[in-house]
């Protein structure tokens, strides 16, 4: 029996102990967080680096110490372009951005007598390996939208690529500047938490799209402008990689309206080859992205 432990780290800290059985693995005993509160949403972004890998290993160190089992590794799932174990950009987590992340992270947990590796992959790409284990489809393509402070793009199994689809341009108006990253017309520029609260200074996300169904001319054009940028990204998808299912979660699928999303896209996808796709909402679960973490980091061992 092998023993993983996994960790995502997007809004927030959450992580948890793995364990695979005849090549299945399952998250077990209970996920820890950090903050508590689940309304916080951006208690990670004034932090400094030395104070995350700190509440990192308060995460981690319990959890090893409880298995019975060697912790074969550690998957952390974080934002932003992660490739060859460097995040090489974080406009979320800007804190994190050129740092040999995993590395730094394994070097702390040395320091405090536990020698493990550690493996860092996209946190959109953790929800879709976990979205495959969990569904015994590792063998199979999964994509998946993951809707928060940022937009990610997550694909299973992971490929060659930055896959950062939240930055897909779907406007060419030079208005739309709201993504973090700095870049114009970008999906997160219209669909990220952040994004809509520096559009309407006045207004929180919740108050956007409550005021929308009243009927505030504003904010419905606005929500229709979320979708269809969220329906551009997937059609986008699909010119380029092909039919099939698209899953969202994350903290924002709340806003999700699938009728109104499968309006838009039905006509931005027209080749008949190409309209055999659907579409799927899934709640938001830490699990999944802690399962994701640790089948990846596994995978990634394995193979090296």
């Amino acid at each position: 029996m092998t023993s993983a432990i996994g960790v995502a780290m997007t809004e927030h800290i959450v992580a948890g102990s793995l364990q695979e059985d005849n090549g299945q693995m399952t998250v077990v005993g209970e996920l820890s967080r950090f903050p508590a509160d689940a309304a916080e949403t951006e208690a990670l972004v004034g932090v400094t680096t030395s104070e995350l890998y700190e509440q990192l290993a308060s995460q981690i160190l319990p959890l090893i110490q409880s298995q019975q089992h060697r912790v074969a590794t550690v998957g952390v799932a974080v934002p932003g372009v992660v490739r060859n174990g460097v995040v090489e950009d974080a406009p979320n987590l800007t804190q994190i951005k050129g740092i040999r992340f995993g590395d730094e992270l394994a070097a702390v947990l040395r320091n405090r007598g536990v020698d493990v590796p550690v493996h860092i992959l996209n946190d959109a790409d953790a929800v879709a390996a976990g979205l495959a284990s969990r569904g015994g489809n590792l063998d199979r393509m999964t994509r998946v939208w993951t809707l928060g402070n940022g937009i990610g793009y997550g694909r299973w199994p992971i490929s060659d690529g930055v896959w950062e689809g939240g930055h897909t341009v779907v406007s060419l108006d030079p208005k739309e500047r709201f993504c973090g990253c700095g870049g114009l017309g970008h999906i997160e520029g219209i669909m990220g938490n952040r994004a809509m609260r520096l559009r309407f200074m006045d207004m929180e996300p919740e108050e956007i799209f409550a005021a929308a169904k009243s009927g505030d001319a504003r904010c419905r054009d606005f929500v229709d402008l979320w979708h269809r940028a969220l329906a551009a990204g997937c059609a986008t998808a699909i010119h380029l990689g092909g039919p099939g299912r698209f899953y969202f979660t994350g903290m924002n699928i709340r806003f999700l309206d699938l009728k109104l999303l499968r309006e838009h896209l039905e006509k931005m996808v027209r080749m008949s080859p190409l309209q055999s796709y659907s579409l799927e909402i899934l709640p938001s679960e830490d699990a999944v992205s802690v399962l994701g973490a640790g089948v990846a980091a596994l995978r990634a061992q394995r193979e090296w």
